[in-house]
């Protein structure tokens, strides 16, 4: 019966990804047909920085919540659980008001010396209110995740998405009028507003909880003593932050470089942050599309390598690393080609900004090994070897700064440097990875089967999806009907040619259909 609970919790987390995906890319077509590029650059230089300053301010505290409630209602110990998620909460309360409120009295030197653009000011102000909202919401849901109770939280997230599209659109159309700047606060107020209402919705949810009377159990006094439990909190709380942290900071400093870099290679200030918009808003959204099939692949899959473990069974480990690996690169290859033939025809037809193309087309060299990035740190983390993925994110994060700051300054490169050292980044990480996945289980690549027989379909591919295109263009039909006639042409040769060459097999063809 708790399996069955389980999986049915489960299944509405991933009902309520997916739809909070979709919703989520739709509103990045709209908001960037809106506000325009600069507004998109405008929002995407500050985000990171915000949600710099929630990883900061939550310290991994919801996990911790998740993970010490799980281990006191598994003890029939309610009361246990309530007192660690009463503990968290204020702990939040303090740690998220406090950095707020340092982060308000901070945004001079902010201005002056970390944002590329004065016109952020007021849109990084905006977002403060969301950071307390955040913290607090996080720390309900991991209630409810150590509850093992997953509607509340797959509601409140739909919910938080929803009501951010539509109050984000809405203020941002209002605002548009006085200036782009305007608007991209108006879709930064959709981002707090919609958070706001998750977390009033997970708040209803708990008390309706909360009004149950807890069991009655035995407590062991040392365990529930202040400094037992700030032990047990940090020793989950601090290695999450730590993880969070780099990678998120990373990211704070993509978005303050490459701005900076792209001044620095001659471009002006206002058309910097419209190349910045267009290469965050448009070409990386449009490469992480994808990544919803192959984080699907690494979520039912890794499940199998843990339990594979758990048995000592390590053929079957390998094999199952393996079966991970070879479908995620027959998952993302196709994604590569399309991008890269039909780059700036996807970009314009769906943004109205082809040039966009040229960057996602750089950017896709580079997309089956972020995929497989995806997948491959996935099966480390199902080794419980976490450590190894986070080591790799902080070299290959390294070498994409260096490579940043270099190729995004010349002149004859500019954003296509900046696309070219983030697809580079991608390639190091997966292929340390890989080599640390060979160190722990011996898995020897069958480079054939996995590597030189889906590129030779991907050849293919590309050549079938390039005379369709250029053949239905010249008839009469939408720009829609011939692009994804083509890469439908295009995709169906791939799995051809795949069959033919023995790429993928009846076993592969029933795992799909079951995925």
């Amino acid at each position: 019966m708790a399996k069955q609970s389980f999986v049915y919790g489960a299944l509405f987390l991933v009902l309520s990804a997916s739809f909070n995906k979709i919703l989520g890319f739709v509103y990045q077509i709209l908001m960037i047909r809106l506000i325009l590029p600069e507004g998109m650059g405008l929002v995407a230089m500050v985000y990171p920085i915000y949600v710099l300053i929630i990883v900061l301010a939550t310290a991994g505290i919801p996990v911790a919540i998740a993970k010490l409630v799980a281990e006191e209602m598994a003890m029939n110990n309610p009361r246990g659980a309530y007192r660690i998620f009463f503990t968290c909460f204020i702990l939040l309360i303090l740690t998220s008001v406090s950095l707020s409120i340092i982060c308000l009295l901070s945004t001079p030197f902010l201005l002056k010396y970390v944002f590329p653009n004065p016109k952020v000011y007021y849109i990084f102000l905006s977002l403060l209110p969301g950071v307390t909202i955040v913290a607090l919401c996080s720390a309900i849901r991991g209630f409810f995740q150590g509850l093992q109770k997953m509607k509340p939280i797959a509601a409140s997230q739909s919910l938080e998405q929803l009501v951010r599209v539509m109050s984000g659109l809405f203020f941002a159309r209002l605002f548009l009028p006085k200036g782009v700047e305007y608007a991209a606060i108006g879709a930064s107020l959709g981002v707090v507003i919609g958070e706001l209402s998750g977390f009033l919705l997970i708040t209803i949810f708990y008390f309706r909880c909360r009004s149950r009377p807890p069991a009655q159990a035995s407590v062991d006094p040392a365990k529930c003593s202040a400094g037992s439990l700030a032990a047990r909190i940090s020793s989950l709380a601090v290695p999450v932050t730590l993880t969070r942290f780099v990678s998120t900071f990373f990211l704070s400093l993509d978005a303050i470089l490459i701005p900076h870099r792209l001044q620095v290679s001659g471009i002006s200030l206002a058309g910097a942050t419209a190349i910045y918009g267009q290469f965050v808003g448009i070409a990386q959204s449009l490469l992480f599309v994808p990544g919803i099939i192959t984080m699907s692949l690494a979520t039912a899959l890794v499940p199998a390598i843990s339990d594979a473990i758990s048995i000592d069974k390590f053929h079957l480990v390998r094999s199952r690393c393996e079966t991970a690996i070879r479908m995620t690169i027959l998952a993302g290859i196709p994604f590569a080609v399309i991008f890269i033939l039909l780059g700036n025809r996807i970009c314009g037809y769906v943004f109205g900004y082809p040039e966009a193309g040229n960057s996602l087309r750089i950017l896709a060299m580079g997309g089956p090994f972020l995929y497989l990035q995806q997948t491959t740190t996935g099966i480390l983390h199902g080794m419980g070897k976490a450590v190894l993925p986070f080591k790799n994110l902080f070299i290959a994060s390294i070498f994409k700064l260096c490579a940043l700051f270099y190729l995004t300054g010349l002149p004859h490169l500019g954003i296509y440097g900046a696309a070219a050292a983030t697809a580079t980044s991608f390639a190091l990480m997966a292929i340390l990875n890989m080599i640390d996945i060979r160190n722990q289980t011996g898995l020897i690549i069958d480079v054939k089967r996995i590597i030189l027989k889906p590129l030779a379909a991907a050849t293919a591919m590309a050549i079938v999806l390039f005379f369709s295109y250029e053949t239905l263009s010249g008839q009469a039909g939408s720009e829609m009907f011939v692009m994804f006639s083509s890469m439908a042409a295009g995709v169906l040769g791939y799995m051809l040619l795949l069959i033919i060459n023995g790429g993928i097999d009846k076993k592969d063809l029933s795992m799909l259909r079951g995925l």
